[in-house]
Parts: C-alpha cells; structure tokens; sequence
C-alpha cells in the first residue's frame, strides 16, 4: 500500500467517524426513539438529528444538528430549532427548552414546555398555551419545507 493511499484510507475513516460527533452506539436508541419512550410522538423534532446527549437519571437532554432548522406547518405556525436543543425529559412531559421557538403575528416566542395530555399536546411559551392533536406529529418535518416539501414556495429557510 502506498502512503497516498495509506493517508486517502486515513482521511476517510476520520471524516466518517467525525461527521457524527455525538452518534450513540447501535444498541442505543435514537432521539426519536427516546421521544417514543416518554410517550411522545416523533414529529415534535424535525429530521436531520445528528446525535443526542442523555441523563437517564435526571431526564437532562440535548439534541444537535448541523445547522439552524425552520419550517413552516400549515401555512400558519413557522418553527425554528436552535442546536443544540436542550430541556429536561421524562413520561408526558418536555420541560426548560431551550432551542425551539415559535413565530407568533411579528415576535419570536421560545417554547418553554410541552405537555402530553391524553390526545392532546400543550405547548407553552411561558405566558400562553396552546394545544394541538398528537396525531398532527406522527411525522418529522423537514428543515426548510416541513410537512410540505413538494412545494418549493412553502420554502422557509434551512442554514
């Protein structure tokens, strides 16, 4: 083998072992599994996740991805997620983001807490609250076009 291609064999190796920088292993599950085991559904984060952090003990979270991600939902709502998305996890309940916010008339609003209440998830911005069905979250949306990415002119923005 010669050093060109010892170097080449290197270089690839250490671009694909650190393009996921916070991967979890195979037997780990991934931050939309963990959504699931809290009783959420997968869609409350968007596609695109590179890795997760996890204190089992104390339910402390953080998901990363590569870049700022924002959306529109049905021509109303526009999200944006901030990496690293971080808050407190545990059954029902997402609480102390930090990342997420949500577009209400003109202002930028961080989403404090999201709350599973049967059918229902209540998201709250510290001062209001507002509640959607869960089955609206069955899917990740996508950075830049969320649920309707067919349409170029429901583009929003994907850094």
């Amino acid at each position: 083998m010669s050093l060109m291609s010892f170097l080449s064999a290197i270089l690839f190796v250490l671009i694909v072992c650190c393009s996921t920088p916070f991967a979890v292993g195979d037997d780990e599950p991934s931050a939309y599994e963990v959504l699931q085991e809290n009783n959420f559904p997968v869609g409350l984060l968007p596609r695109g996740v590179t890795g997760y952090e996890i204190n089992k003990k104390t339910g402390d979270f953080s998901a990363f991805f590569n870049g700022s991600c924002s959306f529109s939902l049905e021509n109303s709502y526009q999200l944006k997620y901030e990496p690293p998305i971080k808050g407190v996890i545990s059954e029902d309940k997402l609480k102390n983001l930090k990342g997420v916010s949500v577009k209400v008339v003109f202002v930028w609003l961080e989403i404090v807490e999201v709350v599973r209440n049967g059918d229902k998830l209540q998201f709250s911005v510290g001062v209001a609250s507002a509640g959607f069905p869960v089955e609206n979250f069955v899917e990740c949306p996508h950075c830049g076009c969320g649920m309707d990415c067919n349409k170029s002119s429901d583009f929003v923005s994907s850094f």
